[in-house]
């Protein structure tokens, strides 16, 4: 039951709320936003999908099967920022890593714990620094983007929501901005001094080859056709290995720039000490046999890949969506056969159903006999009309 007293008045007062059910996507946990007024997915960048705390709580009160918290909706006509610590908090003693304490003592702003109890979340009003928002369990959003709100405010910590802009820019600084001292998020590969492309340089060769709407995908996140996001996370660092010439830095820079980047990348996974991210990196290095050449000894590989005619970039789509019809043809003739299969049984029961009938009826009354057979014929019309059988 969340305490609605414990929720600071800067956010009770705003009608950006909305509700959350937990469920598992792609193999991962994920919270998805429900619209209290309607009870179907809320949006966070249309506000017609958000309400006031007072109806999402008695949504959530009166649908606590269906849903299983509060969210609050960060929009750029607020000056709320929401800081996310993740993976920093033991939910049996409720002691905090070292780090998190750090950047709860300096915000110094309302705190609660996460729902799963193994974090927190430090709301402040300020502004944004620009650059990237989240690198390693700490995140920053002030937009398009909602928190979980449990009202299990860390003792200590202020209830109100206070203005920390110098803090903010700190922790932004300190956690988040990417600079050449952040070493344990950088893979300690080489395998180029320096790279071939650009960053956008790169983006724009490899939206532009062959295989650009493979990349344009999983760039943006889209994990369909993989059986987990890890193989859609190895599925793009291959391309980017090409790319970037096996260059292990930047493909990790671009990585993180992806909508595939989430948390699990900067963990470390193995008794080596390295993270699921470096793992990965060098995985798609030694699976890439081929490497982008800009100069004029370019492999058959990279001519193969990086083509400048849209025609050859159509027709590896058009074969690409011509393979998702034939899989769905497939699907469908097998699901007309078996409907022709059961139709021939119901026939073969109703045949077998009139022949009782006509033996049961008695000469001395032909009216029901016309009547039954009526009745039959005009459910046998219905059926084939229904139904209609392969000539």
């Amino acid at each position: 039951m969340i305490d609605e007293n414990a929720i600071p008045e800067t956010l009770c007062a705003r009608d950006q709320w909305i509700c959350w059910e937990e469920a598992e996507r792609n193999g991962e946990p994920t919270k998805i936003p429900i619209d209290p007024q309607t009870g179907n997915f809320a949006s966070t960048t249309n506000d017609h999908t958000w309400c006031t705390l007072e109806t999402a709580l008695e949504y959530l009160d009166s649908n606590s099967t269906a849903v299983d918290g509060l969210g609050f909706v960060f929009t750029s006509d607020d000056p709320v920022v929401g800081i996310d610590l993740d993976d920093c908090r033991d939910p049996e003693t409720g002691r905090p890593t070292e780090r998190a304490k750090r950047i709860i003592n300096r915000v110094d702003s309302y705190t609660e714990s996460s729902p799963s109890g193994t974090g927190y979340h430090i709301l402040v009003t300020g502004e944004l620094p620009d650059g990237r928002n989240r690198c390693g369990h700490v995140e920053m959003y002030d937009h398009a983007r909602y928190f979980t709100v449990t009202g299990d405010h860390v003792s200590g910590t202020p209830t109100r929501v206070e203005s920390r802009q110098t803090g903010l820019m700190e922790v932004h600084e300190t956690y988040v901005r990417e600079t050449d001292d952040n070493r344990h998020e950088t893979p300690p590969l080489e395998s180029n001094p320096n790279p071939s492309l650009s960053d956008e340089e790169l983006l724009e060769k490899a939206r532009n080859a062959s295989n650009g709407d493979k990349f344009e995908r999983l760039w943006n996140g889209t994990t369909t056709g993989y059986a987990s996001q890890s193989e859609a996370d190895m599925a793009l660092c291959c391309l980017l290995a090409f790319w970037t010439g096996g260059h292990a830095v930047q493909m990790d820079r671009l990585f993180r720039r992806s909508k595939l980047d989430r948390p699990k990348w900067y963990h470390v996974h193995y008794a080596d000490g390295s993270t699921y991210g470096e793992k990965t990196i060098t995985r798609a290095i030694e699976h890439t046999s081929e490497f982008y050449e800009p100069s004029g000894t370019r492999s058959s590989t990279t001519q193969t890949q990086e083509v400048e005619s849209p025609t050859d970039r159509e027709h590896a789509y058009l074969t690409e969506k011509l393979s998702l019809l034939r899989k769905q043809t497939s699907t469908l003739e097998t699901q007309l056969a078996e409907k022709t299969a059961r139709i021939e049984q119901l026939e073969r029961r109703l045949e077998t159903y009139e022949g009782r009938t006509a033996t049961r009826e008695t000469p001395s009354d032909p009216v029901k006999v016309t009547q039954s057979r009526s009745i039959w014929g005009r459910l046998w019309r219905i059926i084939r009309c229904v139904f209609p059988r392969e000539r």
